[in-house]
């Protein structure tokens, strides 16, 4: 498996990683039909590997990486080409320790080049700050301005549906095949 093919999934425990692996997983083999309500989901200590079939017979590995494993998230750097990195947007108290998490995997040496996926999860719950809200707060603008890779953000529901189709876009077109 070469490095291009394996993109690291990011972020605080609890943000969704797991339950968007899931959703991503079925979509890739259902495509867009009625989502069903959302699997039950357990926080991830250790590693969750999915591997997604995109269009025109692309692969991808996504490389869940639980939240508890912060502090050795970097042993895995070397061996990907992109990460997603994922914010829960209604937990406010945790999006500045996200914020610094986002900074440490950014200015990483092994990642200097990767293609970065920024989510803000849980949007469709109702006390969720504005995407303008959560930008200023995550001082996106100046993490953007200051990054040394193609940084996109998307906002996304994974336990709706929102988003998901965006996702696996990003995706498709950063996996070269």
């Amino acid at each position: 498996m070469s490095r291009n093919d394996i993109c690291l999934l990011l972020g605080a425990t609890g943000v969704g990683k797991t339950l968007l692996l899931k959703r991503l997983q079925k979509l890739s083999l259902q495509g867009l039909g009625e989502l069903e309500s959302p699997p039950s989901t357990l926080p991830t200590v250790g590693t969750n590997l999915t591997d997604l079939t995109l269009k025109k017979k692309k692969k991808v590995t996504l490389r869940e990486l639980g939240g508890c494993m912060g502090p050795i998230w970097p042993s895995y750097f070397k061996d990907c080409s992109s990460v997603i990195f994922m914010v829960d947007s209604a937990n406010i108290v945790q999006i500045s320790s996200s914020c610094i998490q986002l900074l440490s995997v950014l200015s990483a040496e092994p990642l200097r080049s990767a293609s970065v996926l920024i989510l803000f999860n849980k949007r469709d719950l109702p006390c969720t700050m504005s995407l303008i809200e959560i930008k200023s707060l995550f001082r996106m603008d100046d993490i953007i301005a200051s990054a040394t890779q193609p940084i996109t953000t998307l906002e996304l529901s994974a336990r709706s549906g929102q988003g998901l189709q965006e996702v696996l876009s990003w995706l498709e077109s950063i996996i070269i095949k």
